[in-house]
Parts: C-alpha cells; structure tokens; sequence
C-alpha cells in the first residue's frame, strides 16, 4: 500500500509542478484576460490522460505502477478543474459574463476534443 501511494505522490510532484509552469508560461505569453493556462492545462490534460488510458489498456499492457503514476499521480495534480470552477466564478461575480460563459464552453469542449483526440492518436499506433 505505502508503494502505491509513493508512486501516485511522485506523479502528483512532477504533475503539479508541470502544472504551475505551464500556467506561469501562458501567463506570460498570452496574458492575465483570460484564464489561458487553466484552458491549456485542461486541454492537454484531458488529452494526455485519454491517450494514457487508451494506449495502456488497448494497445500495451500498462504495469499497475505506471498507472497509479501517471493516470492518478501526474495527470491529478495537473488538471485544473478546481482552478476553471473558481476561476468561472469570479469571471462572473466581477460582472464578465461573456467571459465566464466563454470559459466553461471552451473548457468544456476544447477538453472534450483534446480527449477524443488522445484516444484516435493513441488508437492509431
């Protein structure tokens, strides 16, 4: 059980530190308007784990501890959902509906395509 939880808690380190340096990087680049890093992290982070669960259980068998790695580990500490409700909110309380309404249908739906999109990739290999 310990072994388990090293292996989640190693992939919810470098996870959550990819998080942060992403979300700091498209601030930088693209700005504080909107909340660009959440949508790019949940965008990718939708994608990667789409194409992780896809690739281990269709294509290759998965060792149990790159699972709990990579899938609970990495992928939990680096999506965002928290951060897009919370975010959404205060879009909405500040009187920018627009925005908040932008940012739940782009969350939702770019996630959503960056899934499929992980699991046609990871299918085609």
């Amino acid at each position: 059980m310990w072994r388990d939880a090293l292996y989640v808690g190693l992939g919810g380190f470098l996870g959550a530190n990819a998080r942060y340096l992403v979300s700091r990087a498209a601030l930088r680049w693209l700005g504080p308007g909107f909340p660009y890093g959440t949508l790019l992290i949940n965008l990718s982070g939708s994608l990667f784990l789409a194409f992780f669960v896809i690739w281990t259980t269709e294509r290759v068998l998965s060792n149990y501890n790159l699972r709990l790695f990579f899938a609970i580990g990495f992928c939990g500490a680096y999506t965002t959902f928290s951060s897009y409700t919370v975010e959404t909110f205060t879009l909405y309380e500040q009187g920018r509906y627009w925005l908040a309404v932008s940012n739940i249908l782009s969350n939702n739906l770019l996630s959503l395509a960056g899934a499929v999109l992980g699991a046609i990739v990871a299918r085609s290999l």
